[in-house]
C-alpha cells in the first residue's frame, strides 16, 4: 500500500477547497488541456455542435463535482458514448440534422432523469449484471465503430454510409484522399503514437508529459497546419496533376455568440420506440461506463477512499440530464482524465470543479482560437482513443481468462457491428447464458443462487455458497455483502459450489481485496475442490464432480437406461489437477506419491510418470508407490473380440 494511504484523506466541501485548493487548481488546470481538444472531437464526432462537448464538461465540473460520490473522478463526455449519441441523432433526424440534433437532446435528457432514477432506488447495481466480457466486448465495437467513422474525416473522403460498408471501403478510400487534410491528421496520429512509445522509456518525455499532454500538441501542430494551408478560405490545389478543394469546412464551426452556443431539447417524439431505445442506449452505456471507471479510479486513490456508486449514478444522471437540457452531451466518469488528474496530484473534487471553470473562461473569452482547430486533428485523438478501447492487448487480456471470455469478447462485438448496441449486447448475455447451460448450469440455477449467510462467531460470517454462482443470480449475495459491518473475518465456503463463473471470481477477489483494505479479513475455502477452466486466477472453475457429471450422459429408453461416458476430459482434467499441485509445492520437497488405489488406465500411469519426473527436474524428491497389479489391469483397455 501506498504511504499516502496511512494518512489521513483530504477534508472535502468549503474545508477542502481551503486546505487542498492549490494543488487541485494545478491539476484542474492540467486536465483542462487534456480535455478541452477531447470534448470538441467527441461533439464532432457525434455531429453535434463542439460546443455541445464542452457544455457537457462544464456542468460535469461546475454541477456534478459539488453533488458526486466519489473524489478524484473527472466528470465529462467520453469516447464511449459516441456511438449512442450518435445513432440517437441518426434515428431520431428524419432527414433533418437540426431537427435530430434537438430530438437527441430529449432523449439525453430523459436517459440522465432514468439514470438518476436509478442510483436514488439504488439500482445502479443492476448493470453488473452484465458480464465484463460483454461490457469490454461493447466497449471494443465502440472503438471499431469510433476508428471507421472518423477515418473518413481524417483523410477528407465521404463515407459509403453504411457502417460495414464503409469498414470494408476502408483500402480503397486511400486513393481518392485529400492530401493536405489527411496530412494534418497523420502527423497528429504519428504525435499521439510516438509520445506513447517513448513516454515510459525517455525521461525528458515523462517530464515533458507532466505539462503538456499529447492532445493539446496534437492540436497545436494543426491549427499550425490549418494556417500554413489556409483553411480559412475556401480555394483549390493540386498535387500530382489532380485539383482538391478545401475551406472553412474542414475547420470547427462556431456559434456567433457564446449563449449562440446553448440550444433547447424537442421532445416531440417521446411516444415512439425509437425514442425511447435511444435513451435505454445512453442511459445503459454511460451506466455501465461509469461504474467500470469509478471502481478503476479507486484503486487509483493515494488515499484509498470508496465511491459511493449509487450516489455517483444519481449525479451524473442529474448532469447529463442538465446537459442535455441546455444543448450538451451525456456524461460519464471518465476514466483517461481522471487517471491523468491524479497523476496531476489532485486530492478532492475541486479539481472537476477547477477544470469545469477553465472550459468556461476559455470558450468565453477565445471562441475564435477553436474555430481554427481542423477537424483532421480531432479526427486523430479519437482514432487513437478508439484504438485503445479496440487494442489487441484487449482481446489478450480476455483470452487469458479463458476461451469461452474470448468467444463472448468476439461474439459481442460482432453482435454490436451487425446489429445495434443494445441488441449486441443482449446477444453477448444470451451466448454467457447458453454457454453456462451447455456446461451443466440447471436453468433455474441461471436465476437463483443458493447460499447461507451466518455468524458463526462474534465477529466471524460464513458464506456458504450451493450450486451454481454465476452472473445473473449473485444479485442478492451482492447486496447482502455489501450491507456486512466493516472489521469482522468472512469466509466464503465453496466447497459446494457446482460452478463458479468469472464475474463471481472477480467480484469475490475485488470484495476481499476492498474488505481487508477497510481492516477486515476474509478467507476462500474450496476453490481447491474445483477445475478452473484456464490457469488465469479468476477464471470460472468447477467442482471435479461437476466434470464428471458434464460427461456423464444418461438417456432413458423404452426398454432400459443407457449410461454413457463421453470424451476424455475427466482424465485431462484428473492430469491438470495433479500437475498444478506438484507445480504448488515448495521446491526441493520430498514427496510420496501414493498410487497403490488408483485404478487408472495404463497411459494415465505414464502421464502421472513424466509429470513426476518434470517435479525431479526441478529439484524436489519423489517416490510413487506404484498401483496394484489387477488394479492397473482391470483399468487397462480390453481388446475387442472379433465375431
Amino acid at each position: 500500500m501506498r504511504a499516502e494511504a496511512f494518512l489521513s484523506s483530504p477534508k472535502i466541501g468549503l474545508a477542502g477547497l481551503r486546505e487542498s485548493w492549490r494543488s487541485d487548481l494545478l491539476a484542474g488546470f492540467q486536465v483542462f488541456l487534456i480535455a478541452l481538444p477531447l470534448c470538441l472531437g467527441i461533439a464532432m464526432a457525434s455531429r453535434f455542435p463542439p460546443m455541445a462537448g464542452i457544455i457537457a464538461a462544464m456542468v460535469g465540473g461546475l454541477l456534478v463535482s459539488r453533488i458526486n460520490g466519489s473524489y478524484v473522478t473527472i466528470s465529462g463526455p467520453a469516447a464511449g458514448l459516441i456511438v449512442v449519441t450518435l445513432g440517437a441523432m441518426e434515428k431520431l433526424s428524419e432527414g433533418d440534422p437540426i431537427a435530430g440534433y434537438h430530438r437527441a437532446l430529449a432523449a439525453i435528457v430523459c436517459a440522465g432523469l432514468l439514470q438518476a432514477l436509478l442510483g436514488i432506488l439504488k439500482a445502479g447495481r443492476l448493470v453488473a449484471l452484465v458480464p465484463a466480457s460483454v461490457v469490454h466486448g461493447m466497449l471494443a465495437a465502440i472503438g471499431v465503430i469510433i476508428m471507421t467513422k472518423q477515418f473518413y474525416v481524417l483523410i477528407d473522403v465521404k463515407p459509403q454510409g453504411e457502417l460495414l460498408d464503409d469498414l470494408v471501403a476502408i483500402p480503397q478510400s486511400f486513393f481518392k484522399l485529400n492530401p493536405e487534410i489527411a496530412l494534418i491528421g497523420l502527423v497528429g496520429l504519428g504525435i499521439l503514437i510516438a509520445w506513447e512509445i517513448l513516454k515510459p522509456r525517455l525521461k525528458l518525455c515523462q517530464k515533458l508529459c507532466q505539462w503538456i499532454p499529447a492532445p493539446i500538441v496534437v492540436v497545436a501542430v494543426g491549427l499550425v497546419l490549418g494556417l500554413y494551408f489556409d483553411l480559412e478560405h475556401p480555394h483549390r490545389y493540386s498535387w500530382h496533376s489532380t485539383f482538391y478543394e478545401v475551406g472553412p469546412g474542414e475547420l470547427l464551426p462556431i456559434p456567433q455568440t457564446f449563449l449562440d452556443g446553448f440550444a433547447l431539447p424537442d421532445f416531440s417524439p417521446i411516444g415512439t420506440l425509437k425514442f425511447w431505445t435511444a435513451t435505454i442506449s445512453i442511459c445503459l452505456v454511460s451506466s455501465l461506463e461509469t461504474l467500470l471507471s469509478a471502481a478503476a479510479v479507486d484503486k487509483l486513490d493515494p488515499f484509498q477512499r470508496q465511491t459511493d456508486l449509487n450516489r455517483d449514478v444519481t449525479a451524473l444522471g442529474i448532469g447529463t440530464a442538465v446537459s442535455g437540457a441546455i444543448g450538451g452531451l451525456p456524461m460519464i466518469s471518465e476514466i483517461v482524465r481522471s487517471t491523468a488528474n491524479i497523476n496531476f496530484g489532485a486530492r478532492t473534487q475541486w479539481s472537476n470543479f477547477f477544470h469545469g471553470l477553465f472550459l468556461l473562461v476559455f470558450v468565453a473569452l477565445f471562441p475564435k482560437l477553436i474555430h481554427e482547430i481542423p477537424k483532421a486533428a480531432l479526427a486523430a485523438l479519437l482514432i487513437f482513443v478508439g484504438f485503445k478501447l479496440a487494442s489487441p492487448k484487449e482481446f489478450y487480456k480476455t483470452w487469458e481468462i479463458g476461451k469461452e471470455q474470448l468467444f463472448l469478447f468476439v461474439f459481442t462485438i460482432l453482435g454490436v457491428l451487425a446489429t445495434d448496441l443494445l441488441v449486441g449486447v443482449g446477444l453477448g448475455i444470451a451466448a454467457k447464458a447458453g454457454l453456462h447451460l451447455v456446461r451443466g448450469v440447471k436453468l433455474k440455477e441461471l436465476f437463483k443462487i443458493a447460499y447461507r449467510l451466518e455468524q458463526t462467531a462474534p465477529n466471524t460470517v460464513h458464506v456458504t455458497l450451493d450450486g451454481a454462482a454465476v452472473f445473473s443470480n449473485f444479485l442478492a449475495l451482492k447486496s447482502e455483502l455489501a450491507e456486512l459491518p466493516k472489521g469482522k473475518t468472512v469466509v466464503f465456503d465453496l466447497a459446494n459450489a457446482s460452478f463458479i463463473d468469472h464475474t463471481v471470481m472477480e467480484f469475490l477477489h475485488e470484495f476481499c481485496h476492498d474488505y481487508k483494505r477497510n481492516g477486515g479479513r476474509c478467507e476462500i475455502r474450496g476453490l481447491d475442490l474445483h477445475e478452473p477452466v484456464s490457469s488465469h486466477p479468476l477464471a470460472a472453475r468447477r467442482r471435479a464432480e461437476a466434470v464428471v457429471r458434464a460427461f456423464l450422459e444418461v438417456e432413458k429408453q423404452s426398454d432400459r437406461i443407457e449410461v454413457r461416458l463421453k470424451g476424455n476430459e475427466v482424465m485431462r482434467a484428473l492430469r491438470h489437477q495433479l500437475a498444478m499441485t506438484l507445480k504448488g509445492l515448495p521446491s526441493g520437497q520430498a514427496v510420496c506419491l501414493d498410487l497403490r488405489q488408483a485404478e487408472l488406465p495404463e497411459q494415465v500411469i505414464a502421464d502421472i510418470r513424466r509429470l513426476c519426473q518434470e517435479y525431479e527436474q526441478t529439484g524436489g524428491r519423489l517416490e510413487i508407490l506404484e498401483p496394484k497389479p489387477e488394479f492397473a489391469k482391470a483399468a487397462s483397455p480390453q481388446p475387442r473380440r472379433k465375431h
